[in-house]
């Protein structure tokens, strides 16, 4: 009883202190609060791939090195990205990566056939990727790119709720030997790694189909051009076709 009362004279005799107190220990908590929700706001990017010019192509180039005949390997992906976080942020950079073709047992097995070889470097595609539908013409748009047939420009900076999709279209340099995607039943196993503004790595596993050189060309007929332009080159099926 004794304690009580000298708690209620305490607190009659220092009500502008503990009225202070409580006011700096409001903006405190409020400000500690503002920070664990600023930290809970991120953006949250969700991949998925799109019917079209989605594959990957590995296609001779008639040069020999060492004894082996060289090949580069193109793939196309038609990517759509969805940020279902709580900030908005842009995308950045687009890299794909598969499992090579190699043989077992070996150190290059263990690095590339178990772990992953990745393509970070994304190719200027020469020409739009595109269909014939009936006596139409359908354009696809590229992610970071613009389209030969127009200035329009896919958004890349995506607010909550926000998605886009686009073409993004790689070239590997000369290789040789089982460097080249690994195909099962016609399909090869990739990873997806996009990174956004914030430096965030937002990476997924897919299977899309592996096709010819041919078949890659009837969505753009350019397919595989990009790196012989660059090194002024013939490659082999520049002269084919």
């Amino acid at each position: 009883m004794n304690i009580y009362i000298k708690l209620t004279d305490w607190l009659n005799t220092n009500q502008g202190v503990l009225t202070l107190i409580i006011f700096f220990a409001t903006l405190f908590f409020g400000w500690v609060s503002g920070i664990f929700s600023a930290l809970r706001r991120k953006p949250k990017f969700i991949l998925s791939l799109i019917d079209g010019p989605t594959f990957s192509c590995t296609y001779p180039i008639g040069k020999i090195k060492n004894n082996y005949e060289l090949h580069r390997t193109g793939i196309a992906l038609y990517l759509s990205v969805v940020n279902t976080g709580s900030s908005p942020s842009s995308i950045e950079n687009v890299s794909v990566a598969y499992h090579w073709n190699i043989l077992p047992f070996s150190m290059l097995w263990i690095k590339y056939s178990l772990g992953w070889f990745w393509l970070h470097k994304q190719a200027a595609a020469l020409e739009d990727f595109q269909c014939k539908i009936g006596k139409s013409i359908k354009v696809y748009p590229f992610l970071f790119q613009n389209t030969i047939l127009g200035s329009h420009k896919t958004e890349t900076y995506l607010n909550v709720g926000q998605s886009t999709n686009g073409v993004v279209y790689f070239e590997q340099s000369d290789s040789w030997g089982a460097c080249s995607p690994k195909a099962t039943k016609g399909n090869i196993k990739i990873k997806v790694m996009v990174k956004d503004a914030f430096g965030r790595r937002y990476i997924k596993t897919f299977y899309i189909p592996s096709v010819s050189i041919e078949h890659a060309r009837k969505y753009n007929p350019s397919f595989g051009k990009t790196l012989a332009e660059l090194n002024n080159e013939k490659i082999l099926h520049d002269q084919e076709i």
